[in-house]
């Protein structure tokens, strides 16, 4: 594992009238936000705000639950700015977009060029998810991967990957070692553990991944 973190709602603290609690402040914007927001276009985080605004798991396959998210999601839509899985926090930069469905590392590039840029969890909870460093079967030089991968795994190394990237790393002696000021910049980077119990990993979901992209383009080709 070389990256870790959770999927929440980026948005113009100073720009909004109230900050955002709940996922259905995204799936039902009021007024002010309506061609304001922007969700992810990958189709386990675009699925997971709308199973996790129904209560749902975020690795649920039940075709009655899923259609209930697909009803939502294209209900959802027509409120959108855009679909978006790169821009996103330099449209919160400009003022474009208001509030983003995002990764608390990408909300963070945001909150570095502006401070009024805050990230929540909504209260309907979050995914977890894990960036990891593989070698590849096929690799030619294996040794010099694995030792890339302790090197990077290293305590000192690992925090230096975390300040330059502003993503959380699965390294305690790591984040432990981050200094006070950028924890304090990035509040994200220091969540309780408290609070990740409460959120669920996504997991492999089998041959459902093939429901989960047909869903998913149905919602995009809706007018």
């Amino acid at each position: 594992p070389y990256t870790w973190g959770t999927t929440g709602l980026c948005y113009r603290s100073d720009l909004v009238k109230a900050a955002p609690t709940s996922w259905s402040d995204l799936l039902a914007p009021s007024d002010e936000l309506k061609g304001k927001t922007t969700m992810l276009a990958t189709d386990r985080w675009l699925l997971a705000a709308g199973q996790l605004d129904k209560g749902f798991s975020v690795n649920e396959t039940d075709p009655a639950k899923m259609a209930e998210v697909k009803d939502l999601l294209i209900s959802a839509k027509k409120t959108l700015l855009a679909y978006d899985d790169t821009t996103f926090y330099s449209k919160l930069v400009s003022g474009e977009a208001l509030m983003v469905q995002a990764w608390d590392g990408w909300c963070n590039y945001g909150i570095a060029d502006k401070p009024e840029i805050k990230y929540v969890i909504p209260k309907e909870g979050s995914d977890l998810w894990v960036d990891t460093m593989v070698v590849m079967k096929a690799s030619e030089h294996k040794d010099a991967a694995f030792q890339f991968i302790n090197f990077m795994l290293d305590a000192k190394n690992h925090a230096w990957a975390a300040q330059n990237i502003d993503y959380k790393v699965p390294n305690k002696p790591a984040m432990e070692s981050l200094p006070a000021d950028f924890l304090a910049k990035f509040p994200n980077m220091a969540m309780p553990v408290a609070d990740l119990v409460k959120f669920e990993q996504l997991r492999d979901v089998g041959e459902a991944q093939r429901d989960y992209s047909k869903i998913v383009s149905e919602i995009k080709a809706a007018q």
